[in-house]
């Protein structure tokens, strides 16, 4: 969780220091960067606690992620350059709809379990406030503005995927650590 959103907000520095030249790798580097999450995701549902109710979740975010991967690396690029862009867009705003209700699931399931249920619901919301604000103004948004608002989610999901991914990993040392102590005094 903590390399995704130092990925994230290292494709939000980028962005917004080069935002020209993000436009002509947006669409393939999105592709991969959804269809590598998508893989990494389904292989944490796969494996971790024995006891985790919610993989089926996760699951379900991995499997979007790949299949959206594949989907923009497929995809055929139109004749004019703006409908390529409208289409993305719509591609990504649709896949950040879904993993921010996901994550809003996710954390009211795990509200019990995880002391950081702040940021697994903020960064739902956060996403399905930046997919609609995509679908609404996809044709009157400007290329750079487009990119910036691209560059400027990922910044802030990155913060918050590295804040959760520092207060889970906490969490999975402290409850680790419980039992070798219980150990050491028998």
């Amino acid at each position: 969780m903590v390399l995704r959103g130092i990925v994230a907000i290292l494709f939000a520095v980028l962005a917004f220091a080069w935002p020209g030249e993000m436009l002509h790798i947006v669409k393939p580097l999105f592709g991969c960067y959804a269809l590598v999450e998508g893989i990494c995701i389904l292989i944490a549902a796969r494996g971790g606690q024995r006891r985790r109710h919610n993989r089926w979740l996760l699951a379900l975010e991995g499997i979007l992620g790949m299949g959206l991967g594949v989907v923009v690396l497929r995809a055929p690029v139109p004749v004019a350059p703006r409908a390529s862009a409208v289409m993305l867009l719509y591609y990504i705003s649709i896949w950040v709809v879904s993993l921010g209700f996901l994550r809003i699931v996710e954390a009211i399931l795990l509200r019990k379990e995880i002391s950081a249920e702040m940021w697994l619901p903020l960064s739902g919301v956060v996403a399905i406030l930046f997919a609609v604000s995509l679908m609404l103004r996809p044709h009157r948004m400007g290329a750079v503005a487009m990119i910036w608002l691209i560059a400027g989610y990922a910044l802030v999901t990155g913060i918050f995927e590295v804040l959760l991914g520092i207060d889970l990993r906490r969490l999975h040392d402290i409850a680790s650590s419980r039992p070798n102590s219980r150990q050491r005094r028998a």
